[in-house]
């Protein structure tokens, strides 16, 4: 997870994956990376993760959507649960946090919407990402 490379390899939206881990930051010299990024950084890595990919956090990350496509649509309300309770526990930055669905230009991947309120900090207030689950599994983070 930590120390991950420059981009998402997604080949979209090309949002830059910063390097979170204890190394990366010693190596850039302890330059501080702005908080927005920071977290934008973190729902990427947090929602490209399934529950039970991490031995230290069994219920990091969110629902494998494999799981769930059999159950279509009822399956989105279930992702969309998930984004919900994972973003909760694991980004304390963000406060009042909903997710909804919103309409995506490739049929065969599902949007959201994340909202909420940064709880402190020196950007306090509201806060908006769009993430899109793209056919081959990996979920695109990208705005503000």
């Amino acid at each position: 997870m930590q120390g991950r490379g420059d981009s998402d390899g997604g080949g979209g939206g090309g949002i830059k994956v910063l390097r979170r881990g204890l190394l990366a930051r010693l190596s850039s010299g302890g330059q501080k990376v702005a908080e927005l990024e920071s977290i934008v950084a973190h729902l990427h890595e947090l929602l490209n993760t399934r529950v039970g990919e991490s031995l230290s956090a069994p219920d990091f990350g969110i629902v494998d959507f494999a799981d769930l496509v059999h159950n279509f649509p009822e399956a989105t309300q279930v992702l969309q649960q998930s984004i919900r309770a994972t973003v909760m526990k694991y980004e304390p930055r963000l406060r009042s946090v909903s997710v909804t669905p919103v309409p995506s230009q490739d049929p065969l991947s599902l949007a959201f919407e994340i909202s909420g309120r940064l709880a402190s900090g020196t950007h306090r207030g509201p806060f908006r990402v769009r993430t899109e689950l793209s056919s081959s599994g990996k979920m695109q983070v990208s705005g503000r």
